[in-house]
């Protein structure tokens, strides 16, 4: 595993020491990653891609491949930088959910970075929401995702309301050319 760089303020620790002051062998050991923009061995297939060398395969099929080779460190902590990138519904879905999996079943701690607040807030068990390089917020998803919070930290007006699924919050986005039902009922 690459090392990863320095923090520019705070410690990042793991089992209460430095992450940068262990020998490069440990963490590795410990922590599998997923960067945001990996470059994949070249001709190795896997499973259902079998005869299709990395190089010949969509975004979606190779980001697939990219998780699995991340999984398959059976590292405990899994350090995933984006995972849902390049995936169609369907397959973010299905990732997700496998790693949901993987957490209940073997209690796996996963650490993933999203963009997308609603699989953020669907999926994790807990939230860290970061601006301008600091944390701003951490806590469950209900004590975190607000509309305060995503007009702080994305500047983009919301409303966030309970997930008729998982409830627990989705966020809408409300957009210039958007018009609240408010505005609808008044007329």
């Amino acid at each position: 595993m690459t090392r990863l760089p320095p923090p520019r303020s705070g410690r990042v620790l793991l089992d209460g020491k430095e992450l940068h002051s262990l020998p490069a062998k440990q963490p590795a050991r410990r922590l599998g990653l997923l960067p945001q923009s990996p470059i994949a061995p070249e001709g190795i297939t896997v499973g259902d891609l079998v005869d299709h060398a990395v190089d010949e395969l969509s975004g979606g099929q190779r980001q697939r491949v990219r998780i699995a080779m991340a999984l398959a460190q059976e590292s405990e902590i899994p350090l995933l930088d984006e995972p849902t990138t390049f995936l169609d519904v369907s397959h973010q879905v299905e990732v997700l959910d496998l790693l949901t999996d993987l957490n209940r079943a073997k209690g796996t701690t996963i650490v993933m970075v999203l963009h997308d607040l609603n699989l953020a807030a669907r999926y994790a068990d807990h939230l860290v929401a970061l601006h301008d390089g600091r944390r701003y917020a951490a806590g469950h998803p209900r004590d975190v995702l607000s509309p305060g919070l995503v007009q702080d930290v994305f500047g983009l007006p919301c409303t966030v309301i309970d997930d008729p699924v998982s409830g627990k919050p989705l966020m809408i986005p409300v957009g210039r050319h958007h018009v609240q039902l408010s505005e609808v009922a008044g007329r």
